[in-house]
C-alpha cells in the first residue's frame, strides 16, 4: 500500500516536472522568435484589455509598434536613466539594486521591492502577471537569462519601449507620445521624454496625477541624469 502510494507520488512529481519543462521550452521558443519578429501582444497587454473590457466590452488598446530608430533618443536616455542606469553594463541583473531590494524586503517582512532591471521588467511584461511572489520572481529570472543570452541590448530596449504601459489601455512609446503630446515618438523632446519616463512605475495613476509633487520631483531627477545615460546605438 505504502509502496503504491509513493509510486503515485513519484509519477505525479515527474508529470509536474515535465509540465514545467514544457512551459520553459514554450517560453524560450517565443524568446527566439522575437529576436527578429515583433510581439503582437504581451501578458500585460492581455490583462489590460481584460480590465478595460470589464467596463466597456468594445474597448481596444492603443498600441502601434515603431522601430528603434523611430523612437526619440531623449526617450531612450530618459527610460534608461529612470529605470536602469547600468543597463549596458549588466547581464540582466543589477546586483547592487537586488541587494537593496532584499534589505527592504527583509525589513518589511514581505516582498515589496524587486530591484528589477529593464530586462527583468520586459520578461515580466511579456509573459507574467503583475503579482508579487517569490515563485514569480524566480520565473522572471529564468526568462531574463533567456532574453539576455539571445537578444542584443538594442533589441531589449526596442521591445521594452514598444510594449510597456503608459496609462489605461496605452502601450508603447508611439501610442504614449500621441496620447499625451499629439506627436510621434520620434519627435519627443527632452522635457516630454522625461515626463513620459516618470510615468513608468505607476502609469495608470500618473495618467491623471501628473500635477502631483512626487511626479514633478521624479521628472526633475530624470532630467538631471538622462544626459549621461548610455543607450544602445
Amino acid at each position: 500500500m505504502l509502496k503504491t502510494l509513493f509510486g503515485w507520488i513519484g509519477k505525479g512529481l515527474a508529470a509536474l516536472v515535465g509540465v514545467v519543462l514544457l512551459y520553459q521550452v514554450w517560453i524560450f521558443a517565443h524568446v527566439l522568435w522575437w529576436i527578429d519578429h515583433d510581439p503582437a501582444s504581451t501578458a500585460f497587454m492581455k490583462a489590460g484589455l481584460e480590465r478595460q473590457q470589464q467596463k466597456n466590452p468594445d474597448a481596444e488598446l492603443r498600441h502601434k509598434w515603431v522601430p528603434y530608430d523611430r523612437i526619440s533618443i531623449h526617450l531612450k536616455r530618459a527610460i534608461v536613466a529612470a529605470e536602469d542606469a547600468r543597463f549596458l553594463d549588466h547581464e540582466g541583473f543589477d546586483v547592487e539594486g537586488i541587494q537593496k531590494a532584499v534589505e527592504k524586503n527583509l525589513k518589511k517582512g514581505r516582498l515589496v521591492a524587486g530591484g528589477s532591471t529593464i530586462s527583468q521588467q520586459l520578461a515580466k511584461n511579456l509573459f507574467l502577471s503583475g503579482e508579487r511572489s517569490f515563485i514569480r520572481k524566480g520565473q522572471e529570472a529564468i526568462i531574463t537569462l533567456m532574453i539576455e543570452s539571445t537578444w542584443s541590448k538594442r533589441r531589449i530596449l526596442e521591445v521594452y519601449l514598444n510594449v510597456i504601459e503608459w496609462g489605461n489601455g496605452i502601450y508603447g512609446a508611439e501610442a504614449a507620445a500621441r496620447r499625451y503630446y499629439r506627436k510621434p515618438a520620434s519627435a519627443l523632446d527632452r522635457d516630454q521624454a522625461a515626463r513620459l519616463a516618470a510615468m513608468v512605475p505607476n502609469p495608470r495613476w500618473y495618467e491623471t496625477h501628473r500635477g502631483s509633487r512626487a511626479y514633478q520631483q521624479r521628472v526633475a531627477l530624470i532630467k538631471r541624469y538622462m544626459g549621461s545615460a548610455r543607450v544602445p546605438r
